[in-house]
């Protein structure tokens, strides 16, 4: 059945015993065929993914593996050499940011040079953006480290810095099948670095398999609630976690890491307590790393446009640092903690431990989807930098690899990383065979080098973690533009820093999230409503208290209200309305009634009817308007409240005279008045699409007789 719809035309329309002129004609549109039943679209859709041609297994291959779709069409002479340059610098970059981020997981060193080595290979084969570098990043190793340090004291084992000698093959191949919780002889067979690759690597396992599962049933609309102001928070917050988990190592302090809520203040106090008990030695070491590190990456900064390369500094600090700690023999003379044995092979794979699953389930849902919501934003930003399209179910099947697979050889959870994609994009990377260049350097480290990192004190890699965190505390200086811009978001952006920092990461996150939900349901709470005048000359009808020299119609209200209408501002319509109005019909109504009522008292007390005259007169007095047209454009959706609030002004305004017109009602809205039988009978009509043409209906219902504006 078509809706019927008005547009501004001169026609005669019946109307009582008279006949009054009006600018009022049906316009007849035909609505599109109904869509067909969910059942019917879960049918054709489950005939359309089972069946199966030659054509259809090619497309999914290519499409589940991408490198299959560009790597042929790779231009060697164009392309080699900014992938070869770039993947050499984020490798040099990596390496010494990987080991020192396995400090902030939990870890030992080599295990964070395991997981950038596989995450490079595996994004290689299932990504689709072209510039991103995935690999380690700093507020998933402080999550990830938060759970390990939970599940180490959970075990029984002591809370003294991990110890960072390696394990014996024996060792771990008894730890796939046990872990430790009670006995003695169980510590034996795995120490407390064993476990805590073992559950650092079954986290990552289980983050993996949520983001597998979020790419198959296409959930990606998940990251929505996590907006760039949130995410910039919570990072933020984090940051402030991750600097006091390792000021201990710059003093040189033997403390147990705090988790839980109220970690950042408990560290803070127990670093206090032990001030005198600072390693001069490290102090030193960690004042000259910062004296090296932060003047390097400010040259970088300011100097990126004509530097070929940015300046390796880390790596410079590592290599003089551990030279100076080897030849000093800091470790035997001053106590200094270094970073021990590293091997220079692969251990066998072995499988995550099922058992801690349970234990771990819920800790890996907040790291999973930051992972995905990161690499996303990530992949779609460089993606439209330059012009090319990326699939972010894709990424999250990507990202989901990433952590599942390398999970069977001691790694932790990954994601895209701003910094070091910078650094890649500004190099000349071009395709992801730059990842397979910085996994071979990373390779070449773990097979050759790696060795000789034994006497590298902590303290240096937990300089190179501070130092990298300078990014996420430069966010306050942005702070007075983003209050100029938006109040709602600034305010997000420091609920979600506070919590995440004085609270817990993964509580933070949470608050962040409802907190910028109860944004959402304030701002269309109370939205705006402004009362609308006529733009002189034209069709137009603007705020009366955004702009000057607007004119109004004789009789006629014109009201817009600017949120969708719903159960949690129902209220909220009816008194704006009332009060931009200044007639509240149930009150005219009200007193109405206690006129009659007085005037037929008076009129049995005094026979002259002096007094009830007066109360009639006061009573009838006549209203300042005789229509009101609501403008509806701003309204996205109704449910049954709001078509009862509608209805109930309407009726209420019938009452005492004055006629409600809707105008600007989107399809959406037009269907639900007309599912909630809004209108009587006949009364359909009285859709407008624009609030010009029901002013003009209203102005000729009245007897008024004015051109259309645009005429």
């Amino acid at each position: 059945m078509a809706e019927l719809n008005n547009i501004s035309s001169v026609t005669e329309m019946p109307e009582g015993d008279d006949v009054k002129r009006s600018f009022h004609n049906r316009m007849f549109l035909e609505p599109q065929e109904k869509r067909r039943s969910m059942k019917a679209l879960m049918v054709k859709q489950a005939k359309k993914s089972c069946t199966c041609s030659p054509a259809k297994v090619k497309d999914f291959v290519f499409n589940f593996f991408p490198v299959l779709q560009w790597l042929p069409k790779y231009k060697l002479r164009e392309y080699l050499l900014g992938d070869i340059m770039s993947g050499v610098i984020v490798g040099v970059l990596l390496v010494p940011q990987s080991i020192a981020y396995s400090l902030l997981a939990g870890q030992e060193p080599i295990y964070g040079l395991y997981t950038s080595f596989f995450a490079s290979i595996i994004y290689f084969i299932f990504g689709t953006s072209r510039h991103i570098s995935v690999g380690i990043f700093g507020v998933i190793c402080l999550m990830v480290g938060q759970v390990v340090d939970r599940e180490i004291q959970k075990a029984g084992y002591d809370l003294e810095p991990a110890a960072l000698s390696v394990l014996t093959d024996a060792a771990a191949a008894v730890n796939t099948s046990i872990s430790p919780g009670n006995g003695t002889s169980q510590k034996l067979l795995c120490d407390k670095s064993c476990y805590a690759i073992t559950v650092g690597a079954t986290v990552t396992f289980v983050a993996g398999v949520y983001q597998v599962a979020m790419g198959f049933f296409q959930v990606g609309f998940v990251s929505v609630y996590l907006s760039d102001s949130l995410l910039s928070g919570f990072v933020t917050g984090a940051s402030f976690t991750i600097l006091t988990s390792q000021a201990k190592y710059l003093l040189g302090l033997d403390i147990p890491r705090s988790s839980g809520i109220g970690s950042l203040i408990t560290t803070w106090i127990n670093i206090f307590r032990n001030i005198n008990k600072t390693n001069i030695c490290d102090l030193i070491t960690s004042l000259l790393c910062f004296l090296v590190l932060i003047p390097s990456k400010e040259l970088n900064e300011h100097f990126k446009s004509r530097l070929k390369a940015p300046i390796p500094a880390e790596l410079i600090v590592i290599v003089a640092a551990t030279l100076a700690s080897h030849f000093g023999k800091l470790r035997e003379t001053y106590g200094s903690s270094v970073a021990g044995h590293i091997p220079k092979e692969f251990l066998p794979p072995r499988p995550p431990d099922w058992n801690l699953i349970p234990n771990v389930a819920l800790d890996a849902i907040p790291i999973a989807i930051i992972g995905f919501a990161i690499t996303v934003s990530l992949s779609e930003m460089f993606a439209k930098k330059h012009g090319y399209s990326v699939k972010a179910n894709q990424e999250m099947y990507a990202i989901g690899f990433c952590n599942i697979i390398p999970s069977f050889f001691r790694c932790f959870t990954t994601s895209a990383a701003l910094a070091k994609t910078l650094v890649k994009e500004s190099t000349g990377c071009r395709t992801q065979m730059s990842g397979m260049v910085t996994s071979l350097v990373i390779l070449l480290v773990l097979l050759v080098i790696s060795p000789l990192f034994y006497s590298l004190q902590k303290c240096v890699l937990a300089v190179i973690i501070i130092a990298n965190l300078r990014g996420a505390m430069r966010k306050f200086k942005d702070l007075p533009k983003m209050w100029y811009l938006s109040r709602v978001d600034t305010v997000i952006w420091i609920v979600t820093m506070a919590a995440s920092a004085l609270i817990s990461t993964e509580i933070g996150l949470l608050v962040g999230v409802c907190f910028s939900m109860l944004c959402v349901i304030f701002r269309t709470q109370r939205p705006e409503a402004p009362l609308l005048g006529w733009v002189a000359e034209s069709e137009t009808y603007e705020s009366l208290s955004a702009y000057k020299n607007l004119q109004t119609k004789p009789g006629i209200v014109v009201f817009r209200f600017e949120a969708p209408l719903y159960y949690i501002n129902k209220e909220c319509f009816k008194s704006t309305l009332y009060k931009q109005t200044g007639v509240n019909p149930v009150w005219v109504k009200t007193a109405k009634k206690k006129a009659a009522k007085r005037m037929l008292r008076e009129k049995e007390v005094d026979s002259s009817g002096m007094q009830s005259s007066i109360s009639m007169d006061f009573a009838s007095e006549p209203l300042a308007f005789h229509t009101i047209v609501i403008d509806c454009c701003a309204v996205q959706f109704l449910d049954t409240a709001g078509i009862r609030a509608l209805k109930e002004v309407c009726k209420d305004y019938r009452e005492i005279g004055v006629q409600v017109l809707l105008a600007q009602c989107n399809p959406s809205v037009r269907s639900s008045l007309i599912r909630g039988e809004f209108f009587k009978e006949g009364e359909d009509h009285l859709f407008f699409h624009s609030v010009h043409q029901a002013v003009d209906y209203a102005l000729g219902a009245q007897g008024y007789s004015e051109p259309s504006a645009s005429k």
